[in-house]
């Protein structure tokens, strides 16, 4: 049952180890399928020596429809979220360390939207919800909480949560995320006073419309939206 979308995520989460944002078999993926089933990888397995079979197929209450291995202990939170944000197909969680390094500096709730990848991929800025342990329920009420109209959060002191309409749009948010706090935090080690340059709302915005037509598509950028902003 579901053969190639199985792959789909185990595919994915080889991705995430190649981009270093799991380590050995931290962090999850999920996927909910047209039909309403939801896919979840399996607990303590390195996504490389996944295979199709250990893929857990259940519905929305956490009955399992298919599969022998014990799905993620995130599944209570992974399925919170599915239920409270039919809109969501896609549920991604990892330890990235950069990520969760912005989490990690004092009074920061917002991790604001410093490079254009970030705007493109998470949809504007990243909220930092409250501490969460692993396993509990609290990463998806938190998620769902913050997370808005946007495609990430950083659970502090913890990891990211990242959400899509499709597995590709969970996985760019998860890449670009770590993308930008790297820069973010190498720019915070070079200024004196730790401040670094953001980009403004209308910027960001720009970044997000831009974003919409991006790919194979047969849609192309509208000329309003190539506007130089300053």
């Amino acid at each position: 049952m579901f053969s190639e979308m199985k792959k789909e995520i185990i595919d994915a989460g080889i991705m995430l180890d190649r981009y270093e944002l799991v380590s050995l078999t931290c962090g999850n993926l999920s996927v909910r399928m047209p039909s309403g089933e939801i896919l979840v990888t399996p607990s303590g397995m390195m996504y490389e020596k996944m295979v199709e079979d250990d893929m857990i197929v259940m519905d929305l209450d956490g009955n399992i429809i298919e599969g022998t291995r014990k799905p993620s202990s995130d599944t209570p939170a992974i399925l919170h979220i599915f239920r409270e944000r039919p809109d969501i197909n896609a549920v991604i969680h990892t330890h990235q360390p950069y990520a969760t390094a912005v989490s990690l500096i004092p009074g920061l709730t917002e991790f604001r939207v410093c490079i254009t990848a970030l705007a493109n991929a998470a949809g504007g800025n990243v909220p930092i919800t409250p501490y969460s342990a692993a396993g509990s329920i609290d990463m998806g009420i938190d998620t769902v909480k913050y997370v808005g109209d946007g495609h990430a959060v950083i659970l502090s002191q913890h990891g990211v949560m990242t959400v899509g309409k499709d597995l590709n749009q969970a996985l760019y948010a998860a890449v670009y995320l770590e993308e930008a706090a790297k820069c973010y935090l190498a720019a915070r080690a070079a200024c004196v006073n730790g401040e670094t340059k953001l980009m403004s709302d209308a910027q960001i915005q720009q970044m997000v419309d831009v974003f919409k037509y991006y790919g194979q598509g047969t849609a192309t950028i509208p000329q309003e939206m190539v506007q130089r902003l300053g």
